[in-house]
């Protein structure tokens, strides 16, 4: 008998944390290799309630292959099922199968089910015959590699036969003489595309690097995306560096990362859709709950950022595997709260992610503070620091506006422990004074472009300037859709971090503000905000931040700005200092 999932409080409360031992870990990976199977369970239904979905493939052949393979060797071939080419190709399947998703013919998503079969005997040494499908001149074996086919190079989908005995894979061509693989050995050659590996240390296993399998993005099949010989050299430099920063230091507890527990990392190809990214490609990184340690990056500058890239998307598999045992939180998905990374507004779900991702974050650069050789520029406090506030914010969000279930608010009263007990570890003044004021400026600009005051509250606050009287309270501000403006780039977050100006040339506004010569600021932006059309908000931003430096009475303007910008719009700069101490209730017309 089948017995329900029951998760250890002292696991729970572990991964609630934002760390997690092995064995934490290794129990979200049993709960995910419960779900791989019951959806295979369900694919194989659909199979038996409609054989033509698998088209020209022969769907007898299947589920004897893989019970023949797991009965001979069931460690690999339950490995193999949790790849997360497997889990990526599953989830895409049954979304086609249930209308929420498109790709290629059908059948062909389907009949990877075969491609899967024929993998499972590889590992287990059984004997099969089966109908794989391919594309145009390729064939693919899931977490082993691709076989290239002759003949001309096309893009149709067509069955191409297979058989597999003693680990030895014989494909029938049909333009010529069959080939003929040993998947588990072969090295690289016209004819056979292995999975490429990175090595994370003596007696651990390899990640794969993967740039092959179709379903290696995030839903929608792709074409395979070869590395060329420097770029598999720049990852493996890379992730070797990555492993060495993850080594120092490395306690278990968040932000911490055992490198042998990432499955695959997916290299993003800049030239599969760079014009269609809501973000820049550099930093891009993403993952999905359907593949579990399994990550798409942009190729990072250096091991540090590698490092700290695969702690973020590592936190997002294990929340995604918590999910998938746990209900945490009821939402309608309505996407109007703040997340300090990122540009746009976030339903409560995205927040969550957030909020764990970011716990690892700033984990990760806890422990790398006076770690010279991880961190030879000496950033680790001010991003500890900056990450601590911004992560605590977002969990009194959650604690306060989520409908969050029971476990749901055991895993962020855990998290918000974990961060309270870092924001009272002494750092250097100066850092908390620079990572403060990153921090409110982010979350100023982001309001002025993502919230307006509404026309009803704007028109009350205008007849009360006029008429001389007090700035009454106003309602909930509104939400923008502007897809123009939905990305922007924080550029004074880099100053406040690096405080790297360059030689040579008058200070930028920015620059003088991060300098603290606020007077001298206010005034630079006072330039650039005058004229016609639309108020900057990046400009705007940098006005209410230095004017709140010179008042510090003044300094609740920056928690609705969006009432600021109301105001002022259409009036020149000159006249802003007495509206903003009115509204601040700041008292005298003082113009400074």
């Amino acid at each position: 008998m089948y017995a329900p999932i029951r998760m250890p409080g002292t696991l729970f409360d572990e991964i609630a944390t934002g760390g997690g031992s092995p064995e934490a870990v290794a129990f979200l990976v049993r709960g995910e290799r419960t779900r791989r199977l019951l959806l295979l369970r369900e694919l194989f239904d659909l199979f038996d309630a409609d054989p033509r979905i698998l088209g020209p493939l022969d769907a007898r052949t299947v589920w004897p292959t893989l019970e023949a393979a797991a009965d001979r060797a069931p460690e690999p071939v339950e490995t193999l099922l949790l790849t997360p080419q497997v889990g990526s190709w599953l989830a895409h399947t049954l979304r086609r199968l249930h209308g929420t998703a498109s790709g290629p013919p059908l059948w062909a998503d389907a009949g990877q089910i075969a491609a899967v079969a024929a993998a499972a005997a590889v590992h287990a040494g059984t004997d099969a015959e089966l109908l794989l499908p391919a594309r145009g001149r390729t064939v693919g074996l899931p977490a082993l590699g691709m076989v290239r086919l002759p003949g001309p190079d096309e893009d149709d989908y067509h069955p191409v036969r297979v058989t597999v005995s003693g680990g030895t894979l014989t494909v029938r061509t049909g333009h010529g003489p069959d080939i003929v693989v040993r998947p588990l050995t072969e090295q690289e050659s016209p004819h056979w595309l292995p999975v490429h590996r990175l090595d994370t240390g003596p007696g651990t296993r390899t990640v794969q690097l993967d740039d092959l399998d179709p379903y290696r993005d995030l839903d929608e099949p792709i074409a395979p995306g070869r590395l060329d010989p420097d770029e598999l050299r720049s990852w493996q430099r890379l992730f070797r560096d990555a492993v060495a920063v993850l080594a120092r230091g490395a306690t278990g507890g968040p932000g911490g990362l055992r490198p042998e527990e990432i499955s695959r990392i997916v290299p993003w190809n800049a030239k599969h859709g760079e014009g269609e990214l809501p973000v820049p490609a550099e930093g891009l990184s993403a993952s999905t709950g359907d593949a579990f340690a399994s990550m798409v990056i942009a190729r990072p500058p250096d091991g540090l950022a590698l490092a700290e890239t695969l702690v973020h998307e590592f936190q997002h598999s294990k929340l995604g595997a918590l999910l998938h045992l746990f209900p945490l939180l009821d939402d309608d998905r309505t996407e109007r709260h703040y997340a300090p990374w990122r540009a746009d507004p976030r339903h409560l779900p995205g927040l969550l992610h957030g909020a764990y991702a970011f716990v690892g974050v700033t984990g990760f650069w806890r422990e790398r503070i006076g770690d010279t050789g991880a961190d030879p520029h000496g950033r680790a406090p001010y991003l500890f620091a900056v990450r601590r506030l911004q992560t605590r914010m977002v969990l009194r969000t959650l604690a306060t506006q989520a409908q969050l279930t029971e476990p749901g608010l055991r895993l962020v009263t855990r998290l918000s422990g974990t961060v309270d007990g870092w924001l009272r570890e002494p750092l250097e003044p100066a850092t908390v004074a620079r990572a403060r004021a990153s921090a409110v400026s982010h979350r100023v600009e982001w309001r002025l472009r993502n919230l307006r005051c509404g026309e009803d509250d704007r028109e009350t606050l205008l007849k009360a300037l006029r008429a001389g009287a007090a700035p009454v309270p106003g309602g909930e501000a509104l939400v923008v859709r502007d897809p123009a403006r939905a990305y922007w780039q924080d550029d004074r977050a880099r100053l406040y971090q690096l405080r790297e100006f360059e030689a040579g040339r008058s200070p930028s506004a920015d620059e003088l503000l991060v300098a603290g010569d606020t007077e001298a600021a206010r005034a630079a932006y006072a330039v650039q905000l005058r004229g016609p059309g639309p108020l900057d908000p990046h400009a705007l931003s940098g006005w209410l931040l230095a004017h709140a430096a010179l008042h510090p009475c003044d300094r609740r303007l920056l928690a609705r700005p969006e009432r600021f910008a109301a105001l002022v719009e259409g009036t020149p700069p000159d006249d802003w200092t007495r509206t903003a101490r009115w509204l601040a209730g700041g008292g005298g017309p003082e113009a400074r």
